[in-house]
């Protein structure tokens, strides 16, 4: 179910930061700009004429080794990860990134520098609210190759469990855990990225990681360190002296976590999840994440977004107690019957509403709608609605008796398919914007076995009674 939560935000102004590219080796300059309202993350590579735009979604994933690619054609943004994991975790929605090379700078190997920069230039709410992808179903996806797993759970909030065993005495079992992402800066940010000696000596061998040291990689000695390796090492890392320190890791380097290498992938899968398009709310685990993992899930989630939004009908549980019952609705609502066409409230939140009208053969409209073929009229769908948007906008008074909901506006309504005597019909109402000066502008749906029968955009404003 996709639904609209807080508003949407992005930067409150530019932010540069320069690095080394780790594969290249070449000074990068990144620019991080504030973007429109549903935006999203978009690369912009400045150094090419025309200027090329690679959105950070999982359709344009090209490569999965050793980082994240982005691709256009044959433009190319790598190593996008540590950057995306930053914007999601300092609560960022919309952001241009312009880079003039094909890489994005490496910093420290984390996502701290990133989230700093983002954190001094601080964030802006923007004028509409962010969709967000409720999980309802386990979703679950598996590489059988590299034996990777990930699950998402259904969860009132969102949550990062993540597993690594990459099988190595010096390494061994991690796990890491963020429960809630205003604790990413602190806890996660840092967590630098980590290689195995056999993997470094391969990269070096084939000219990469030309931008690498010492300070921004944990490198894990899992064999013997010959001489000649060690001599290789110094001078690719422009050190006199290179050693292993005893916890197995090469020295000039502290970790910042006992963890750090789980907490670096968990870092990992946040940047990559982010591919998906929208905020996730559920609860993920990731056994042994890596890129191609990450990457594969992110697409198989937005296809099912895309699914979702054909209908986004709500899921409903008609055993469970409504929000409010006829009652509690008729103390809200002026309308009485016949013209009450709301039933039940099944949900009721700040931002949006669901509500129920079982549709009889008893309703005075079908003695003239039509004798034979009886037919709820459109614009009887649209007022039900309505009503249903009148509950959302009255509940944010404490009076809401004292008050009538006038509407203003409403555009762009469709209607899908006919509803019949029989039929239950279940509204959805989100906020478009937040509720302002009383005024409330809303997406509504209208389905019926979940299927969307009718749809349309309304505005209202409420006003208190006149005595």
């Amino acid at each position: 179910m996709i639904k609209q939560t807080t508003p949407q935000k992005t930067l409150s102004k530019d932010v540069r930061l320069d690095g080394i590219g780790l594969h290249s080796g070449e000074e990068i300059q990144l620019n991080l700009k504030p973007a429109p309202v549903n935006t999203g993350f978009v690369f912009r590579r400045i150094d090419l004429d025309p200027v090329v735009e690679i959105p950070a979604l999982s359709n344009f994933v090209s490569k999965t080794d050793r980082s994240t690619t982005l691709a256009k054609g044959d433009v190319e943004i790598q190593t996008t990860e540590h950057l995306l994991a930053a914007l999601v975790g300092c609560s960022v929605n919309n952001c241009y990134i312009d880079i003039n090379g094909a890489e994005l700078p490496i910093m420290d190997g984390s996502s701290k520098l990133f989230v700093e920069g983002i954190q001094k230039a601080g964030t802006t709410e923007q004028d509409e609210l962010q969709e967000v992808f409720v999980v309802q179903d386990i979703i679950h996806h598996t590489d059988e190759e590299s034996g990777s797993e990930i699950m998402l759970l259904p969860a009132e909030d969102s949550s990062y469990t993540v597993m690594i065993d990459f099988e190595t005495k010096v390494l061994g079992t991690q796990n890491a855990t963020l429960n809630k992402m205003e604790d990413f800066a602190s806890e996660i940010a840092s967590s630098r990225t980590f290689s195995f000696l056999h993997e470094l000596e391969m990269l070096l061998d084939n000219g990469l990681i030309k931008g690498g040291d010492l300070n921004n990689a944990i490198v894990y000695v899992d064999k013997p360190l010959a001489e000649s390796n060690m001599e290789q090492l110094k001078v690719a890392f422009g050190k006199e002296n290179i050693s292993v320190k005893p916890n197995g890791i090469l020295d000039n380097l502290t970790l910042h976590h006992p963890n750090e290498a789980a907490r670096h992938k968990l870092l990992d899968v946040i940047g990559d999840l982010s591919l998906i398009g929208m905020p996730v709310q559920g609860r993920m685990i990731a056994t042994k994440p890596g890129h191609k993992i990450n990457t594969d899930f992110s697409k198989h989630v937005a296809a099912l977004i895309r699914n979702n939004r054909k209908s986004n009908a709500p899921l409903v549980d008609l055993n469970k107690p409504p929000a409010m019952d006829i009652n509690q609705i008729m103390n809200m609502l002026p309308h009485r019957p016949p013209f009450l066409l709301v039933d039940k409230i099944l949900e009721l939140s700040e931002c949006h509403v669901v509500a129920l009208k079982n549709v009889t053969m008893n309703e005075s409209f079908f003695q003239g709608h039509f004798p034979g073929a009886p037919v709820m009229p459109g614009v009887l769908q649209v007022e039900a609605m309505a009503q249903a948007g009148g509950v959302l906008v009255l509940n944010t008074v404490p009076d809401p008796e004292n008050y009538l909901t006038f509407f203003m506006k409403i555009d762009n309504v469709k209607f899908k398919r006919p509803v019949y005597p029989g039929d239950t019909l279940v509204f959805k109402l989100e906020l478009i914007t937040p509720i302002r000066r009383g005024i409330c502008n809303m997406r509504a749906h209208a389905f019926v076995n979940n299927q969307l029968v009718s749809e349309g955009e309304m505005m209202a404003q409420i006003s208190r009674r006149e005595s």
